[in-house]
């Protein structure tokens, strides 16, 4: 008999409701069989943890004494560039951004990167961060400098807002190359001499949902060790990839926009990531409820890691010049166990992807239900489906002809 997300709250408040994660559902679902397992779980659990570069928070320093504009001011936090082109006082932090002048961010082979995902992990941690400006003043700013050091406890605002953050499935990388070659998902070895990918598998929200039939706009999630909404579709949202017959998407399909109050939030789950050759990133836990509904639903949250397959991808030819070329396909299986067979050899696999944190988030939302501290939200609207025919599409580039003459 189908449920309701509010007969469900209503358990979860009188401490009846039967929570498992996303893991333990796949035995429940082999013993019990489907039609049971729906009746008697009411939801599941998932979660991530890993990079998502396009990640960032947005805060307000409240007014210095005299006031400083700083829309117009070129804005350092522990020397790392942030944005302030909004109103006088607000700054927003990139998770990538990195120092013009540190000699520890030229990025070859070998050198320790910091940047933005770090001073988003110290600010969390509660350490104190120094915030630099300087811009040009006026009669009701006129303040042309600032200096001073920064707690998050003192911020009026910290909100952590990403753009795109929790890949339904992603790339499994390789380098077809006789060099090695640096990369956001590693280090990847000549002539495939390893095989990296990054995604949660059997654990990943959008992959215990493949059509979206809970995970909506306005959905409550863990997010950073606190809670979080889905505040729109991820940029590069993609739901039209080929799929398997059980809806599984085979390479990268929706991601999400997630929005949450930072000053709720832990730093063992926001850490700053520092990629030899490559730069800085930000690794973020997430997980989502899946409210169980009905069979359908149910049927989707027991996938395992030999049912979603991903798609190898040749990173020394594919990135950054042409749009990638699917090499094959292996399952989530085959990757966990450490090798993968392809094209008559072993490859070495590692995941940038924690799966023993992804289940350790997932335990956390299943331990918070438990204790009715944590309650589903009722999507306010769908996010995209197949049908809508969104597709990320690749840039239109059209070459700018300037005139230089005087």
């Amino acid at each position: 008999m189908p449920k309701t997300i509010e007969e469900i709250n209503a358990k979860i408040k009188a401490g009846k409701a039967v929570v498992v994660n996303a893991e333990e559902v796949i035995g429940i679902v082999r013993e019990k069989g489907i039609a049971r397992s729906a009746v008697d779980i009411d939801v599941v659990t998932t979660g991530t943890f890993a990079p998502m570069c396009s990640s960032g928070i947005y805060f307000n320093i409240g007014h210095s004494k005299p006031r400083i504009k700083l829309e117009a001011a070129r804005t350092y936090l522990n020397d790392v560039p942030a944005y302030s082109g909004f109103a006088a006082i607000d700054i927003m932090l990139g998770a990538t951004a990195l120092p013009e002048s540190d000699p520890r961010n030229k990025i070859h082979p070998g050198d320790f990167n910091y940047g933005g995902g770090h001073v988003i992990e110290e600010l969390v941690s509660g350490k104190d961060v120094c915030l630099s400006a300087a811009t040009y003043g006026t009669d009701c700013y006129p303040r042309k400098k600032l200096e001073t050091w920064i707690n998050i406890r003192d911020l009026n605002d910290a909100v952590l807002y990403n753009f795109r953050n929790a890949y339904q499935n992603y790339n499994v990388a390789v380098n077809v190359s006789d060099k090695t070659i640096y990369t956001y998902l590693g280090i990847l070895k000549p002539r495939m001499g390893n095989a990296v990918y990054c995604c949660a598998g059997q654990l990943s929200p959008l992959l215990n949902d493949p059509w979206y039939k809970t995970i909506g706009i306005g959905t409550r999630v863990f997010l950073g060790g606190g809670s979080g909404y889905i505040a729109w579709p991820g940029t590069q949202f993609n739901p039209s990839v080929p799929r398997t017959e059980a809806g599984i998407p085979k390479r990268g399909a929706a991601t999400l926009s997630l929005i949450g109050d930072l000053k709720n939030m832990q730093p063992r789950w926001l850490r700053g990531v520092s990629m030899q050759g490559y730069g800085v990133s930000l690794s973020v836990g997430v997980g989502i409820p899946i409210p169980v509904l009905n069979e359908e639903i149910l049927a989707h949250t027991a996938v395992t890691d030999d049912d979603i397959p991903a798609t190898i991808i040749d990173y020394s030819r594919d990135y950054p010049q042409n749009l990638p070329d699917v090499l094959g396909e292996v399952t989530y299986a085959q990757l966990r166990s450490g090798r993968i067979r392809f094209n008559n050899r072993d490859i070495p696999t590692a995941s940038l992807s924690s799966y023993s944190r992804a289940l350790e988030i997932a335990n956390i939302l299943k331990e918070w239900m438990n204790q009715g501290a944590f309650l589903l939200s009722q999507p306010v609207t769908p996010l995209p489906g197949i049908e809508s025919g969104l597709a990320f599409k690749p840039l239109n580039y059209r070459p700018v002809e300037r005139n230089n003459s005087s």
